[in-house]
């Protein structure tokens, strides 16, 4: 299992953030970023929301940081730790954005980029981009296969059900060779989209008997990354919860961990987070 970060500050949804994350600053939101990569966690996510229904806001929040502005910003702040976007909504963008936008993140973090993705549930979100709702499925899988023949090319060519082009020059493009996809989702579907397009799944909202009745049904290509969240954890005042939290998703099947941690402020994450990283790894050494 690796340990990664669901980034405080960025995402505030009710019921996981902390009270402190609404009037923190930036300077909070890097300090704790490069104590993550300091300390080794592998990752860091930032999710994607232009502009979230009023309806919607008491359960999903209304904090959503730009993706590309956010992780750019942290690139600059970190040098090991990797970039996950989770979730960019596919629909809302043409293939050859996503991957001009990207590609160019991952030159600037040097090939950290992890690209989350999905397809989307907000239809109001949908109807106010000017995007295709009905069909956003079909959609994505086609921008899914897309976005593999064109995140590390500089003259991509694809020709597809709902996405077409050839003779266009993209530049830059993703340094790695094969930036990681995840698929984002809480769906049957969404986990097999995964598996036949992605490298890993990203699921959300899902209880421990679904994802053990998910999971348990598929034989997962070798390799494949199952990133699972956390409650907010609380490594110095409940230590042996925070391992028994970790453990049952290991046991569910998680390659990944998005961990989310309680505090009382800023310097209380960061003390939190140097517990968290001793708990997961009782021989880390921040700096090593």
């Amino acid at each position: 299992m690796r340990l990664g970060l669901a980034t405080p500050v960025v995402i505030q949804i009710p019921g996981v953030a902390s009270s402190w994350e609404a009037a923190a600053g930036v300077d909070d939101l890097a300090q704790i970023a490069a104590l993550a990569d300091r300390l080794g966690f592998t990752h860091l996510t930032c999710s994607e929301h232009v502009a979230v229904p009023a309806h919607a806001a008491p359960g999903r929040g209304t904090t959503y940081w730009d993706p590309l502005a956010t992780l750019a910003f942290l690139a600059g702040r970190t040098s090991q730790i990797r970039l996950v976007t989770s979730v960019v909504v596919l629909g809302y963008h043409h293939p050859l954005e996503i991957a001009k936008r990207y590609g160019t993140l991952d030159r600037l973090s040097g090939g950290r980029l992890i690209l989350g993705v999905g397809v989307g549930s907000l239809r109001e979100e949908f109807d106010l981009l000017g995007s295709a709702w009905d069909d956003r499925g079909a959609r994505a899988d086609d921008s899914l296969t897309a976005l593999r023949a064109a995140l590390s090319q500089t003259r991509p060519v694809y020709h597809g059900s709902h996405y077409q082009f050839a003779d266009m020059v993209v530049e830059p493009c993703a340094v790695q060779s094969r930036v990681p996809i995840w698929v984002g989702g809480h769906t049957r579907r969404s986990l097999r989209r995964a598996m036949q397009l992605g490298d890993g799944w990203t699921p959300f909202g899902l209880s421990v008997a679904t994802l053990t009745e998910y999971l348990g049904a598929v034989d997962l290509p070798e390799g494949f990354a199952v990133a699972l969240s956390t409650p907010p954890l609380d490594p110095i005042g409940s230590p042996q919860q925070t391992l028994d939290r970790l453990g049952r998703l290991v046991d569910l099947g998680a390659t990944e961990v998005n961990a989310s941690i309680a505090a009382h402020s800023a310097a209380h994450y960061q003390d939190q987070l140097r517990a968290l990283a001793e708990l997961a790894d009782p021989s880390y050494r921040e700096g090593r």
